[in-house]
């Protein structure tokens, strides 16, 4: 049995290795905090979110297959969690059977119908489950889980599979067969089926022969020990292929509370951002190839999640520049907004909803970060040289389908160096087919790309009204050789800076 609830073909590997981006991504895009709200305090969840969101999808018929999933999910959210704590019951249960350590065929059988038995309670509240709601469910997935459910654990399935662990309790023994080898040894040891137990009536007036026993005494350990070796070698096919089937059946329950706790992870998340009144949405996957980035109301998740009040959103609309240049004032949202971006392409490629109104965005192959750093004391260079060296190890990783994120970075050096040196691995990296969002204040950069790109460039500028207030909204607009830095001057210190 296959849960298939993240991808309609095949299960995920969750034993893989997460990007080599994994760490700046979630220093750069604030992803704890997102973890953080998932997971509602469960490490397992916590695992589960970072795995399915840094490991993101490609195939926008898949993403949507994950949505139509997680709207269900979200329209029975109490059906979903009572999936997922059965699934997690099972589990912990099975841990609490204990067998014994010498691993002989009686101990691995008494425990695996010990399982066994557990699993089919469990079962059985799927089954339930399936019984209750499955009409109530209407994505592609849900509906062939309850499906799937319905046909493989039938009320036949049940019956037969408590029939036979009656049986393999051996309440009245175990009938092997063997026949004699070469020295009289037994051979071809063979577990038979007990025979049905006869009535009073039927064994006095049965004409079948009289069976020959023998009792061993009760002393005689060596012939006890011998008997236990006929018993073992005759349950010994029937001990394995039940612990086989024990642990197919776990397996199952392993990999359902992996792909059910995605969504209750993404269920906790909605609940959040529910009771702070946020708006979210469904986002639209485009196939890999022409830039495309339109939204309205992009904001922050991680921000929102950590303030109390409304945050601000931003609509753009960028259908076929790839290059996204954003200037503009000081503490204006310019990085909020390249944050807001780049985790909203991620949730999207997890086939989650996004923050926002509306959003459409092109598939992208991989997400790097590239953001200015402070100052670490155990740093064996200097800024600018660790700026390049970060530069340098995401170039070896770069896609022709990558989408990039640069925040202030090769502001480390004077601004004619830094602006040259960005210049030189934007043109590289847009002639190779890579997606740019850049956040910078160097008007050399800025005002030399718009020259250089024109219209196959967008260029955002952070709004400043004419007071100095920041609105925290993105407007169209060319880079301003200022970025109003007296205005946060003032605010400190209550007084004008003054111009040398």
């Amino acid at each position: 049995m296959k849960a298939l609830l993240l991808h309609p073909e095949h299960d995920i590997d969750w034993q893989g290795e997460l990007p080599a981006q994994t760490s700046d991504l979630t220093r750069d895009l604030d992803l704890d905090t997102l973890f953080d709200a998932m997971a509602g305090d469960d490490d397992f969840l916590r695992d589960v979110s970072t795995r399915v969101l840094l490991n993101g999808l490609l195939d926008p018929e898949v993403i949507v297959y994950r949505q139509r999933i997680l709207a269900d999910a979200l329209a029975h959210p109490d059906v979903v969690r009572d999936l997922y704590a059965t699934a997690v019951s099972a589990i912990n249960g099975e841990r609490r059977v204990f067998g014994s350590f010498l691993h002989t065929a009686d101990s691995i059988l008494h425990r695996a119908v010990e399982v066994l038995d557990l699993f089919m309670d469990h079962l059985h509240r799927l089954r339930h489950v399936q019984d209750e709601h499955a009409a109530a469910f209407g994505s592609e997935g849900f509906t062939r889980f309850f499906a799937m459910l319905a046909t493989e654990l039938d009320d036949d399935y049940f019956a037969t599979v408590e029939e036979h662990l009656t049986q393999l309790k051996f309440r009245g023994g175990v009938q092997v067969g063997a026949a004699l080898g070469q020295g009289l040894k037994g051979t071809g040891y063979v577990l038979r089926e007990p025979p049905s137990r006869q009535g009073w009536l039927d064994r006095l007036t049965s004409s079948a022969p009289t069976s020959y026993t023998y009792r061993v005494p009760d002393r005689d350990e060596a012939g006890a020990q011998y008997l236990g070796d006929l018993r073992g070698r005759g349950i010994n096919l029937a001990a394995d292929a039940l612990a086989r089937s024990a642990d197919h059946i776990l397996g199952f329950f392993v990999m359902l509370r992996h792909e059910l706790g995605f969504y209750v992870a993404c269920l906790n998340l909605h609940h959040l951002l529910e009771g702070k009144d946020e708006p979210v949405c469904f986002p639209e996957p485009l196939p890999a190839g022409a830039p495309v980035l339109s939204c309205r109301g992009l904001y922050d998740t991680c921000l929102a999640l950590r303030r109390e009040e409304p945050v601000v959103g931003n609509d753009v609309d960028a259908d076929g520049p790839g290059l996204l240049v954003v200037t503009g004032a000081n503490e204006g949202g310019k990085s909020t907004f390249l944050r807001s971006a780049g985790l909203a392409q991620i949730m999207m490629q997890a086939g989650m909803f996004v923050s926002a109104d509306h959003y459409t965005a092109d598939i992208r192959d991989a997400v790097f970060t590239h953001c200015r750093r402070e100052e670490d004391p155990d740093m064996a260079s200097g800024k600018f040289d660790e700026e390049l060296a970060r530069m340098n190890d995401i170039v070896g990783r770069l896609t022709p389908g990558s989408f990039v994120l640069f925040n202030e970075s090769f502001a480390a050096t004077n601004e004619r160096e830094g602006s040259e040196i960005a210049r030189q691995i934007f043109r590289a990296l847009r002639e190779a087919g890579v997606k740019i969002l850049c956040v910078t204040h160097l008007y050399d950069l800025a005002s030399s790309l718009r020259t250089h790109y024109g219209t196959d460039a967008l260029f955002l500028r952070a709004e400043r009204r004419a007071d100095g207030t920041r609105t925290f909204r993105l407007v169209e607009g060319p880079p301003e050789p200022t970025s109003h830095g007296e205005d946060l001057y003032e605010q400190v210190y209550g007084t004008t800076a003054r111009r040398p």
